[in-house]
């Protein structure tokens, strides 16, 4: 049987740590916020690159993947800014001291988000090219046209939203655009550090147990260190779930402090898995995504021989029916719409007063009141998709090996498009369809 790896990742939370040289519990807070001084230093630095080589020679050099006297570029987006002498940029705030390492995960993620916008730049070159007389309603020889210069693999509902948005330049603006950095500002950041891009002077990863693994990271201690002393070696322990085997290898992961006051740990990890055959299965199960049954499948089975084989299925369809929690989790979205709604015009409200006026202390502890609120029902949206997911996932697999299928086919997600009513744009968008494929996987 061959033998392949299955490359997945895992979010795990961070709650506390140990300083390494004088052995001082780190609270979950404290780190916290050390955390988000090295997400900080990185964002400034990776903000700083994409903006610097936010044009139409940048990404040319980028999508030519070559470099001075001809050279390929490396794979490794810091490595290939270095040998492009884009990296200049990437220096901190006078009297901050940060490592090479940290500037090295700045610009793996700069790399990454340039190497990123090539794509959108060769989908967005082809409209342009090809601009439709009626962008609503592509003749059949636009289509051709279209599909002969974009490459391959790009999805209809890719097409349609790159044209729209063309098209709300072309109203506002009352002409075309020259071409992606034109009709896109330099994207934005998030906050996060890459450590894969880091060597083992700024990080270390050990499985310690089937259920426990142990970053060592070097932190700042405070917002802009002036040195190397004010960075420290933190020892964390980190939680695996139960989706991580013991026979996983985990790989350096990525940080990222989220709203809700955590350390998100975004984990890749690979195991052994025998390769799935891409043909001889003779009995197989097929799932499409709908919105309230957000599973239904069908049991096909391969008969007959040479040019009179053919599937047959029973017509009994399989149907995972998640209309009361789907209608459960759009009520706590709209719900959390609502009250971001309300804190902001709290907010609104208080700016223009002041200290000194008594209604303005009322209004920033009632936006207060309504944030808390907010990041509660952010969570139980979150703990409600999750628990979702995998009970979908469970249920096709079960419904799967119950009925001797040897293998699941999954409808392409990539052919997901809501269309027309708001109400269902949002249903659909809310949907947890990429845990429960990546659930199945594993």
């Amino acid at each position: 049987m061959r033998v392949g790896r299955l490359v997945a990742t895992a979010t795990c939370t961070a709650f506390g740590g140990v300083v390494e040289s004088s052995g001082e519990r780190v609270g979950q807070r404290l780190l916290l916020e050390r955390v988000s001084y090295l997400a900080s230093l990185c964002q400034e630095l990776t903000g700083a690159v994409v903006a610097s080589r936010w044009d139409e020679g940048s990404l040319d050099v980028l999508a030519a993947g070559l470099g001075g006297q001809g050279k390929e570029l490396p794979s490794k987006g810091w490595m290939a800014l270095r040998r492009l002498h884009w990296a200049g940029v990437a220096a901190p705030a006078e009297g901050v001291y940060v490592s090479d390492r940290v500037r090295r995960a700045a610009e793996e993620y700069a790399a990454r988000t340039l190497r990123l916008a090539v794509h959108r730049r060769t989908v967005v070159a082809a409209i342009l090219a090809t601009w439709p007389a009626d962008p609503s309603r592509r003749t059949g020889a636009e289509w051709a046209a279209l599909r002969a210069l974009l490459p391959a693999g790009i999805s209809g509902a890719e097409i349609r939203s790159r044209t729209r948005q063309v098209g709300a330049y072309l109203a506002e603006h009352g002409k075309l655009p020259a071409g992606l950095c034109e009709l896109e500002e330099p994207p934005r950041v998030a906050a996060q550090v890459l450590l894969a891009a880091m060597d083992r002077q700024q990080v270390t990863l050990q499985r310690l147990d089937e259920t426990t693994a142990r970053l060592r990271v070097k932190l700042p201690l405070c917002a802009a260190p002036a040195s190397g002393r004010e960075w420290a070696w933190h020892v964390i322990d980190i939680r695996l779930p139960g989706t991580v085997h013991a026979d996983a290898v985990l790989h350096t992961p990525t940080l990222r402090p989220t709203p809700a006051g955590r350390i998100a740990v975004d984990l890749p990890y690979s195991r052994p898995v025998p390769a799935a055959r891409a043909s001889g299965h003779r009995v197989a199960v097929g799932f499409d995504w709908g919105v309230n049954t957000l599973l239904t499948g069908a049991l096909g089975r391969l008969t007959g021989r040479g040019e009179s084989k053919r599937v047959v299925t029973d017509g009994r369809p399989l149907i995972f029916d998640a209309t009361a929690i789907s209608a459960k989790l759009h009520r706590l979205r709209g719900h959390r719409e609502h009250l971001a709604a309300k804190r902001d015009h709290y907010r609104a409200l208080a700016n223009p007063l002041g200290a000194p006026h008594r209604a303005w202390g009322r209004l920033l502890h009632g936006a207060a009141v309504l944030q808390r609120e907010h990041e509660r029902v952010c969570a139980r949206i979150r703990k409600l998709n999750d628990a979702l997911a995998w009970s979908a996932a469970r249920w096709a697999v079960d419904q799967t090996t119950a009925l001797g299928a040897t293998v699941i086919y999954l409808e392409d997600l990539a052919t997901l498009e809501a269309r027309g009513r708001r109400r269902g744009n949002a249903r659909l968008s809310g949907q947890v369809r990429g845990t429960v494929a990546e659930a199945i996987q594993d």
